[in-house]
């Protein structure tokens, strides 16, 4: 059987003054739900600057069985009652977003 899986970068920038807010919301909500509607977390890191001090960007890793996959958690997740009262809190956390899909080589231990 052919590994189908697939993963998904994320790239969150916080509005200025709101990465523990954002942090929070990741790790009270997010981070569950993700699991809870068949996504695999593999890690989440704040960037830090040139020297080496924590920014307001967190990055963060997740695996899906496939696209088709991808696109059911993401369905099921935006739509969950409890993310949408997460949310609810009226608190902007993020500024801006990215996503990237990647498929991991032939020689890439994470796969």
């Amino acid at each position: 059987m052919t590994d189908t899986r697939i993963f998904e970068l994320r790239t969150y920038d916080a509005v200025p003054g709101k990465i523990d807010a954002l942090l929070g919301r990741f790790r009270d909500h997010a981070a569950p739900l993700f699991q809870k509607h068949g996504m695999t977390n593999i890690g989440f890191w704040v960037a830090t600057d040139d020297d080496g001090n924590p920014t307001e960007t967190l990055v963060y890793l997740v695996a899906h069985a496939s696209r088709a996959a991808a696109a059911k958690s993401w369905e099921a997740f935006w739509a969950d009652p409890e993310w949408t009262a997460a949310r609810s809190d009226g608190e902007q956390v993020t500024a801006s977003a990215t996503t990237k899909f990647l498929d991991p080589t032939g020689f890439s231990e994470l796969r």
